[in-house]
């Protein structure tokens, strides 16, 4: 194989292989060897067809195979020629004047990785912002933990129902005087102010008493789920069959035992330790976005181009998605279209960070196990169906880019606890309050992600300050919020290759109402996990 240089400015290489016939003849005959065995042909014992009639039968194919193979063995070995570390995958383009028999132009043409100058670690200084749990905070969280068993008892006789109370009702819904599909019931119950029913269908309930019936004039909401009553008047004849009151609820080491806790200070102590790790979140990524923001104010090198289009094209559909979803989506577009170059600027530190990142790893010997890796890919399938696990297992395993994806944010968060252990770390305690002002106040992240580890192209994750929304933005670019993991190749390549999803389960489209199943009882935690909400 004869190689050219044709290109070499800046970051950008490109390439001319020419490959002899000879050599593609060679790799025809060696496949014809390759696939003898399995050929069958009437006349002949299995694997004694002769060379001749299988070339004759399949000779096009095992030439575009041959072909195939012969570039791709040609790029690698140009790669491994010249050192070169491709920022993307390199586009590889075959002449437009070859035929088989003849030699193979190839013309290969990549963006590189730039050398990255020696990261500087040893200076790095950061405050860790802590915040103790409070008592308040603990007491509050198990009251609403509390609040979410509510236990009913019988109404005494003559009890008119208020806001709180569990009405038990039959119904016959009808609109324009004629009873619909799915608008009658027995036996419903639903507690009143709870917001689950139509407008004022709770609200029509409020003072009746048992063996009470009333007529309530509703009008179904225009985003209703059932396309023929959206927005239509509709009456309901509903008799009250029972009012339950709400029980007083104790927290005491009885209720702790009802959950299957021990007791009380066992409950306080998983509300505590689920507080702590909340809150230890928060110091860490503001800890996080300080320790970035000194290593881009440090490091300065260009970028792959490629690269930096790809990055701001992922931030770009992102913004594209949210502002979708305001109230005025052209105010949005509009005013996120005027701080284009500020996102394109995010781009770019993010590429580049993610290449420190990468760099810093190497060669500080940071590295994802097999095991860990082994425990991401099992992580990674629970979200798929049952049946579908093994096809993702094996995508992943077949899928550089897709192994890359999932192994990035466990490699970043190496990597920077590997720089919080050089950093010089001085600790102050504040309220929470403070924290996440802080936290707010960097104006938000960005999820996508960074270039990274173990194959030149791979992806890390990282939060970039961005502009500040301004009023038409949507409300959610303006929130601090965590990455989450996005594929390492487009959209379209995922959902052809990937295994489909769980399914979401569907909405029940009950007419009468969003919550017609509020008569089952609601689930209570489970015996051993106890979900902290502050």
């Amino acid at each position: 194989m004869q190689t050219v240089e044709t290109l070499n400015e800046g970051l950008k290489r490109a390439y001319t292989l020419t490959i002899a016939a000879k050599d593609i003849i060679a790799r025809v005959e060696a496949e014809v060897k390759t696939v003898a065995p399995t050929i069958r042909m009437p006349g002949f014992r299995p694997g004694k067809v002769p060379a001749n009639l299988i070339k004759k039968m399949h000779g096009p194919a095992l030439e575009r195979q041959a072909l195939d193979n012969a570039v791709r063995d040609g790029v690698q070995a140009l790669l491994a020629e010249k050192a070169l570390r491709p920022a993307m995958q390199p586009a590889v383009e075959l002449g437009e004047d070859y035929e088989p028999g003849k030699d193979a132009e190839v013309k290969v043409t990549l963006e590189v990785l730039p050398d990255v100058p020696e990261p500087v670690i040893d200076a790095i200084k950061l405050e860790r912002l802590s915040v103790p749990v409070a008592d308040e905070e603990i007491d509050a969280a198990v009251n609403r933990l509390a609040s979410s068993q509510k236990n009913f008892d019988v109404a005494g006789e003559g009890h008119p129902a208020i806001e709180g109370d569990l009405v038990v009702m039959d119904f016959v819904g009808k609109v324009d005087g004629v009873a619909f599909e799915g608008g009658t019931g027995e036996g419903m119950s639903v507690e009143l102010g709870s917001g689950r029913l139509i407008p004022g269908f709770e609200e029509g309930l409020e003072g009746a008493k048992v063996g009470e019936e009333r007529v309530l004039n509703v009008v179904f909401p225009d985003d209703y789920n059932v396309e023929a009553l959206k927005g239509k008047p509709a009456t309901f004849e509903v008799k009250v069959t029972e009012i339950k009151v709400p029980k007083d609820i104790v927290i005491d080491e009885d209720f702790a035992k009802t959950l299957g806790l021990e007791g009380l200070d066992q409950l306080r102590n998983l509300f505590k330790g689920q507080l702590e790790q909340e809150l230890n979140q928060l110091t860490r990524t503001h800890m996080k976005r300080k320790l970035l923001d000194q290593l881009a104010a440090s490091h300065d090198f260009p970028v792959p181009p490629s690269m930096l289009e790809a990055e701001f094209q992922q931030i770009w559909a992102q913004i594209e998605h949210e502002a979708g979803h305001a109230e005025d989506r052209d105010a949005a577009l509009a005013e996120m279209e005027a701080e284009k170059d500020d996102y394109r600027a995010i781009a770019e530190r993010r590429v580049r960070l993610g290449l420190l990142l990468s760099e810093i790893g190497q060669k500080n010997g940071v590295e994802i196990s097999q095991a860990e890796m082994q425990r991401l890919v099992a992580q990674a399938a629970q979200q798929y169906q049952p049946k579908d696990r093994e096809r993702f297992i094996q995508y992943v395993q077949e899928e550089p880019m897709a192994a890359a994806q999932l192994r990035a944010p466990l490699y970043e968060d190496k990597v920077v606890d590997f720089l919080f252990g050089k950093a010089e770390i001085s600790d102050r305690e504040v309220s929470r309050e403070e924290l996440e002002a802080a936290i707010e106040s960097e104006e938000g992240a960005i999820p996508g992600h960074v270039h990274g580890p173990d194959c030149d192209h791979g992806h890390d994750h990282d939060h970039d300050h961005k502009p500040k929304a301004k009023k038409a933005a949507p409300k959610k670019a303006a929130k601090a919020d965590e990455a989450t993991a996005e594929p390492a190749v487009s959209d379209e390549a995922a959902a052809k290759k990937a295994p489909a999803k769980k399914a979401a389960a569907k909405k029940a489209e009950a007419p009468a109402e969003a919550a017609e199943a509020e008569d089952a009882p609601k689930k209570k935690p489970a015996a051993k996990k106890v979900k902290a909400e502050g």
